[in-house]
């Protein structure tokens, strides 16, 4: 599907959040407009998706309607997803959106549609193709850089493996935004790591058996000044939609 003739349609995954505005304190879907700009600028239109917690969800119906995915940051996994009991700074969980994520994903990954996955999104990506976490990061790098306070941002830089899609696209190592108090531990065995803090702290995971797929632990929204991720994925998603209008066009043809 491609919007005005021309733009790939991107869906950002949104929060399941209480939020106030004017006289409203009520629950919200909502998303950080940095992830719309983000999409905007690269040239695709972007799409929120809420999450939606029913037996039939329409996870797949999205996905079809979509050229490309991206799974966006926010609340801490509920460690079942991944067999473990959760840790005492593992808080604000929300199994509803994890299940909605992941049920996207896996309909993502079935049509080869390009997903770009931003920190939490990152570990969404490793536990759903079967890796964990590590819940509380400081625990095992023995620093805060990752998070320094609330609602800052960690200047970390990145090492990225040569010929790794993540290289391909940022040219090289960089210096990234970060904010994430939890980590990928065991890596998925379909993922491959691509990225890595200084500490060792896995980075960057990417699927070799798709044409873009990639989870970055850092938050790229936030640099307005290196759109080279987003650019990516559009034009991933742009591929994804002339191939998918070549495809109608031959269908109609017969």
């Amino acid at each position: 599907m491609v919007s005005n003739g021309s733009k790939p349609v991107i869906g950002l995954t949104t929060y399941a959040q209480r939020a106030q505005t004017g006289v409203w304190d009520t629950d919200f879907a909502l998303l950080p407009s940095n992830y719309v700009d983000a999409v905007s600028r690269a040239g695709g239109v972007p799409v929120l998706l809420p999450p939606v917690n029913y037996g039939t969800d329409g996870s797949a119906e999205v996905i079809a309607a979509l050229d490309g995915l991206v799974i966006s940051g926010g609340a801490d996994i509920d460690p079942a997803a991944y067999d473990q009991q959760p840790h005492p700074a593992t808080t604000d969980t929300q199994p509803g959106r994890d299940q909605w994520e992941i049920r996207l994903l896996e309909h993502a990954l079935a049509g080869d549609l390009p997903v770009l996955g931003v920190c939490r999104g990152a570990q969404v990506l490793n536990v759903a193709l079967g890796g964990s976490l590590h819940q509380h990061l400081p625990d095992v790098v023995g620093h805060e850089a990752h998070r320094p306070a609330p609602a800052v941002f960690g200047p970390i830089r990145v090492r990225l493996t040569d010929g790794g899609l993540a290289a391909r696209i940022l040219g090289g190592d960089c210096k990234v935004p970060c904010y994430h108090h939890q980590a990928l531990d065991r890596i998925a065995p379909a993922l491959r790591a691509s990225g890595w803090a200084e500490d060792g702290t896995v980075e960057a995971v990417e699927l070799p058996t798709h044409r873009f797929v990639l989870g970055v632990q850092w938050h790229p929204e936030q640099d307005s000044g290196d759109p080279r991720l987003f650019e990516a994925l559009v034009a991933a998603a742009l591929r994804t939609a002339s191939r998918s209008e070549a495809s109608d066009t031959v269908k109609e043809a017969r």
